[in-house]
């Protein structure tokens, strides 16, 4: 193959700074992609993600930055098809070693004109993969660092090798295998073909219908990239059957326009190369390619609309995916809220109905104000209440501070028991729920966590010091009733909490039947001291207190598993959808 001194810099535009931004942009976006929840098809959208994001590192932002570069020629094809045999044809010397065990390519090999090193030594195309300078030693044959064959475990690097056979205008790449057995080379091998500006596929006679390459040139075909087919070893006779089946299959795939290569079966020479002239059609064509500035823009330019395409596309599906993951993450976060929601209007209608004036609350509360004759008097002649409630104070009754123990109890024991119900619910719900089952493991979330009954007790505790200080804020200013808060603040805060657990209407009023009238000797007493108004107003307050207490518990609460939910934002899907907009109209453009 003849060398180009002359490097034909066609004039050109630049490409506009504002697609070159939507690109960066596109790139920035997808890095912060993580679809972290587990459900179908994420590992998929995953994939196209990282695959999105190094096609554009490899190869369509260095293109768009860079129209005049050199067109990259990627040879590719089955295990065994003779790629590397024929990269050796094309420059007419061995500069790439082929053998009979697999995988052979370790790792690719670029050859380029010495006049264009600059485009390929640095990181412009494929910057991920690592840069070691292969040389050719006198007589064309290259050296031991350009022809043996690489480490196994030097993947990540690209061989670049100079050679002045290599038209200026057109670098070579020589890629492994893409059904090689190494999951590493087939990786690689998919990573070079996204990164080519065209395709020089190499298939044998009896594997042109393998369903992996085919894969890979429907790939091609969906792209709009052009392809140059090379039918290796072709038995004598066979040609004409074998080509024309193989361009019907190609003009059936949406193919029709690839450049179609015969290379008849034949003898290598102990250099292990072609026999010359073997590969002259292909080597003229890619030569005439090199010399046409223009012809390789358009070039160029295909290839880059079909990827900016095909990216838009790509973008759009993981801009889905990734409204999936906000509905299932709030579908995740709804049913938690909704339990422990459900569990904080059931405390409070505990409070409500009166459950919590059974038992040691209701005993508690009548050792305090006494039983019998008391209540009767108090409910036959409430005009002689104040008389009776100065002998009331002057007795020694048992302590109001047991009541309030009493129904710290109680009140403890409801929470404790909707906690564990809204965790239960909880667990249930994201149990039933792939994405939910993933963020739970092995972990057992389905009661009430450790150390909640403390935060409980000390949240009631606080509830009824609050109480305490409403009524101590509310007798400021009854100097009749100073002295009774002096010697009864437990006993009037107690009345209030019965008070407060006795309403059964919000603010309409106070339930005097409940656990057998006991709650009316609360009401009325703290009507003689404060007013009607006043009791229904320190009521009110101290149940939306308590409501809000209850609240924050249980908000606390549920953070055990909504704290499990990935960041909104690194699920968002609106600048990916807006992307995709974007480059679907740059498509056309580039």
């Amino acid at each position: 193959m003849t060398s180009r001194n002359e490097h034909d810099a066609h004039a050109r535009p630049e490409p506009a700074a504002d697609a070159v931004a939507l690109l960066e942009g596109v790139r920035d976006g997808l890095g912060d992609v993580t679809l972290p929840l587990a459900l179908p098809d994420v590992e998929q959208a995953r994939l196209e993600a990282a695959a999105a994001a190094r096609q554009l590192d490899d190869y369509i932002l260095p293109r768009y930055r860079s129209l005049d570069a050199p067109l990259l020629a990627v040879v590719g094809g089955s295990t065994g098809a003779g790629k590397s045999t024929l990269v050796n044809a094309l420059v007419d010397h061995p500069v790439t070693r082929a053998g009979a065990i697999r995988p052979t390519t370790r790792q690719p090999i670029l050859l380029h004109n010495p006049s264009e090193a600059a485009w390929f030594e640095g990181q412009r195309v494929l910057p991920g993969l690592s840069r070691i300078r292969g040389v050719l030693a006198g007589g064309n044959v290259p050296s031991s660092r350009a022809g043996a064959e690489p480490d196994a475990g030097a993947m990540s690097s690209l061989v670049l090798l100079a050679d002045p056979a290599v038209p200026a205008g057109v670098a070579l790449l020589d890629a492994p295998d893409v059904d090689s057995i190494s999951d590493e080379n087939r990786k690689l091998a998919g990573q070079l073909l996204a990164a080519a500006d065209l395709w020089i596929f190499v298939t044998t006679a009896n594997r042109y219908a393998d369903a992996v390459p085919w894969k890979l040139l429907l790939n091609a075909a969906a792209r709009d990239i052009m392809v140059a087919v090379v039918l290796d070893r072709v038995p004598p006779g066979a040609e004409a059957e074998v080509s024309e089946d193989l361009r019907a299959l190609l003009n059936r795939e949406g193919l029709g326009g690839a450049q179609l290569f015969i290379i008849p079966e034949t003898a290598l020479d102990s250099m292990g190369m072609l026999p010359e002239g073997t590969v002259r059609p292909l080597r003229g064509w890619l030569e005439d390619l090199a010399a046409d500035a223009a012809g390789r823009s358009d070039v160029a330019r295909r290839t880059l609309n079909g990827a900016v395409r095909a990216l838009a596309e790509r973008v759009s599906r993981i801009a889905q995916a990734a409204r999936e993951q906000q509905r299932a993450a709030a579908g995740l976060e709804a049913g938690a809220v909704s339990a422990y929601e459900d569990a904080a209007g059931r405390i409070m209608e505990a409070t409500r109905d009166g459950a919590l004036l059974r038992g040691e609350v209701l005993a508690r509360w009548q050792d305090f104000v006494g039983t019998g004759e008391f209540f009767r008097s108090l409910e036959q002649n409430v005009g002689r209440f104040r008389d009776r409630l100065g002998a009331f104070f002057r007795g020694e009754p048992p302590p109001a501070v047991r009541v309030e123990a009493a129904i710290e109890t109680g009140l403890q024991a409801v929470i404790l028991d909707e906690a564990a119900n809204a965790a239960e619910e909880t667990d249930r719900r994201w149990r039933a729920d792939t994405a939910g089952r993933r963020l739970l493991g092995t972990d057992d979330l389905s009661g009430a966590s450790a150390g909640f009954a403390d935060r409980a007790a000390a949240e009631i505790r606080a509830w009824q010091e609050a109480l305490m200080e409403l009524i101590r804020v509310e007798g400021q200013g009854k100097r009749t009733q100073a002295r009774w808060l002096s010697f009864g603040i437990n006993g009037l805060g107690a009345a209030l909490m019965i008070v407060v657990f006795s309403m059964t209407a919000g603010l309409t009023g106070l339930e005097i039947g409940v656990a057998g009238g006991t709650a009316v000797v609360g009401q009325r007493l703290l009507e003689a001291v404060f007013g009607e108004d006043a009791v229904r107003r320190m009521a009110e307050k101290a149940r939306e207190d308590l409501a809000v207490r209850c609240r924050r518990l249980l908000d606390e609460e549920q953070q055990k598993f909504l704290s499990r939910l990935p960041d909104r934002q690194d699920i968002a899907d609106n600048a990916l959808t807006a992307h995709a907009d974007a480059l679907a109209r740059l498509a056309g453009s580039a």
